[in-house]
């Protein structure tokens, strides 16, 4: 395909906000379109464009993306008559950075190929401190030759960009992506409620541990935030557990038996039937702390 120069991005929240004003600094017209019009304030002033709809917004770009929450999110504004597949033009790259289902991935690579789209399944890590700083790693599904057409606008917004397989395998990865972060989090968590217990310097703690074989990006990111209480979101729990409700569908279509994945989503489901969905994912030290008796 020619060089992509318009590109239109679907979906502008933590997340896609700053990942669409990238790849305008990169050079790029692209056009936004969210639910919420004050969405692209910042991608407008950034000299991106807004369009009123999703067939507006697509029907002349030759690379289109996607960041939605979840699995009918994606169906909905790829399939529906007015959406993605129906309304972009023959050829283009379609390329979906949301975390949703494997087969959902793999049926909507299938609807836009019979469209004549270019289709890709590319999530992504590193949260919102990666989305701003443009390096995030992007895991991608598709064929090899979509997604090295489709790299230049990867680049944009990502410093690790990874082929990992045909349509779905993308969603795979990012699935493990998930358990490992979710379980990082939580021994994380463990472990600070274990060393406050205990009277110890907590901050001495952290750094010595970081500069283990125990240290890690969670460590380093997430423990400071959690011993503050600041649990402003980069990644909410919902988003989290519905990753780990993934993961676990994916799991038993393997037939791959995964007991601290169960685990987990028992955690992270506990945290939002506590009322806190919407906090950071490190909030799951809260489960932790109610379990210790030290929240009520």
């Amino acid at each position: 395909m020619e060089s992509t120069r318009t590109v239109a991005f679907i979906g502008l929240g933590i997340m896609g906000r700053p990942m669409a004003a990238h790849l305008v600094k990169a050079g790029f017209d692209v056009v936004g379109h969210s639910r919420r019009r004050e969405s692209a304030d910042g991608l407008i002033a950034a000299g991106g464009r807004w369009a009123d709809g999703v067939a507006a917004a697509v029907r002349d770009a030759s690379a289109i993306i996607t960041m939605l929450p979840d699995s009918p999110d994606v169906e909905a504004v790829a399939l529906r008559p007015s959406g993605v597949v129906p309304s972009a033009r023959p050829g283009a790259l379609f390329i979906d950075m949301s975390s949703i289902r494997p087969d959902v991935a793999r049926r909507v690579a299938v609807a836009g190929a019979a469209r004549g789209l270019r289709c890709l399944d590319a999530p992504v890590s590193g949260g919102e401190r990666g989305a701003i700083d443009g390096t995030l790693s992007i895991m991608v599904g598709g064929e090899a030759d979509d997604v090295a057409a489709a790299r230049p606008v990867l680049a944009a917004m990502g410093s690790t960009i990874q082929h990992v397989g045909p349509s779905g395998a993308g969603q795979t990865v990012k699935a493990a992506n998930q358990l490992i972060v979710a379980g990082n989090i939580a021994l994380v968590a463990e472990a600070l409620v274990f060393l406050q217990a205990q009277g110890v310097d907590v901050g001495a703690a952290v750094a010595v541990l970081q500069g283990g074989l125990a240290g890690s990006t969670v460590l380093s990111r997430k423990a400071g935030p959690m011993l503050a209480g600041d649990f402003t979101p980069g990644f909410r729990i919902e988003l989290h557990d519905k990753d780990l409700a993934i993961f676990a569908a994916a799991a038993r279509e393997a037939k791959v038996v995964t007991p601290l994945g169960a685990i987990l989503a028992q955690l992270t489901g506990a945290a939002r039937a506590q009322g806190d969905g919407g906090l950071d994912h490190s909030a799951l030290i809260r489960v932790i702390q109610r379990l210790a008796g030290q929240l009520p």
